[in-house]
């Protein structure tokens, strides 16, 4: 038996729910299918400690203000509290426990979904909206496969007590690399190995958080401001102040990254050598899309998506919300994935109006 709808969003995180919410405001009907049995995507595997590096003011999903100082920056566990709430109050039917596994395009038109359970759905319209952090990045560096010490991910970091007394290598130079290596260097010796140096931005200028700076400058959303903001030289690392002297201690240090791993041993880019007990990846997450490899030219050659703006220009009726630079620094956080929802939203009703049979048209 096949379910009918007139919007498929797949994933129920922050995205998908931000897309639901901006769907029913247009009047459209969405299923969201969330492979998990909650609606907090993400949030609830991450470390511990964590904290937003965005003020709660600017934190919030469409239709329901971040709780709160508006000017503190909310924990893990108060963002999870939050999209749970969110999802509660949402005027969408919500399927929990469908992992969707294939998407196919029928040679009629429209879109054609399957779950691992077997069940099947129809919609001219699908929202990909499992994210940009569903998919752990693990880089090829040379020697880690073979590595003889512990290799983790950040995803798999919870609380510094477990790397007590260690050697502890950190890959990578964003602001997750450094909250945790700072955290974790009460704990352990902790090195940031890193291609380029850190470059710190500040959090406030003049009293204002930076992220109320860039949308009102609009470099948020300017194409050419993109390499200032992440890019070649490395994402910038919001902070007051105290990371950078944190770092300017010696634990935790920043280094050239390594040239590569021998057994236990960290072999630097000057050829010293030492032990060492794990390497932390901190190198972010990739679109966990894979549903998606049977639409032709749906994804890239490296599995990415292909998008305009989170519009696929291959497949009508197929957008994108939540995957990093979509359409602005913001994208892939909870202050930027409503602006992308209604945008996305936005030209999909407006192909599906364009190929309606006249008179259909609404």
């Amino acid at each position: 038996m096949s379910h009918r709808t007139d919007l498929l969003i797949i994933g129920g995180g922050q995205a998908g729910l931000a897309a639901a919410h901006t769907a029913r405001a247009m009047g459209l009907t969405p299923v969201v299918l969330e492979a998990t049995r909650s609606m907090t995507g993400s949030w609830p595997h991450y470390y511990d400690s964590l904290a937003l590096f965005s003020p709660a003011r600017r934190s919030a999903l469409p239709g329901r203000p971040f709780p709160g100082d508006p000017d503190g920056y909310p924990t893990r566990d108060q963002v999870v509290a939050y999209l749970t709430n969110y999802a509660a109050a949402l005027d969408a039917d919500i399927r929990t426990g469908h992992r969707v596994e294939r998407i196919a395009a029928p040679a009629s038109g429209g879109f054609e979904v399957t779950t691992t359970g077997g069940e099947r759905f129809e919609a001219p319209m699908v929202i990909a909206a499992t994210g940009a952090f569903s998919r752990p990045h693990r880089p090829e560096l040379p020697g880690l496969s073979s590595f003889a010490g512990t290799v983790l991910h950040s995803c798999d970091y919870r609380r510094p007590e477990a790397l007590d007394g260690q050697r502890v290598v950190i890959v990578g130079g964003g602001n997750s690399a450094v909250q945790i290596a700072i955290e974790l260097a009460g704990h352990a010796r902790v090195s940031l190995a890193t291609r380029h140096p850190l470059r710190f931005m500040a959090q406030r200028v003049l009293g204002r958080d930076m992220h109320l700076w860039l949308q009102w400058t609009g470099l948020d959303t300017a194409g050419w401001a993109r390499p200032l903001l992440t890019g070649g030289k490395g994402a910038p690392v919001f902070d007051t102040g105290t990371y950078r002297k944190a770092i300017a201690t010696g634990n935790p240090d920043r280094r050239p990254m390594f040239s590569r791993l021998e057994g236990a041993q960290v072999v630097w880019a000057d050829g010293t050598r030492e032990q060492a007990d794990t390497i932390l990846l901190a190198t972010g997450y990739r679109p966990g899309v894979d549903y998606l490899a049977g639409l032709s030219n749906a994804l890239d050659a490296d599995g990415q998506p292909r998008h305009h703006g989170g519009v696929s220009p291959t497949h009508p009726g197929l957008g994108f919300v939540g995957l990093e630079w979509q359409r602005s620094f913001a994208s892939a956080t909870l202050r930027g994935v409503g602006a992308d929802a209604r945008h996305v939203l936005s030209r999909l009703r407006k192909q599906a109006q364009a190929d309606a049979p006249a008179g259909t048209r609404r």
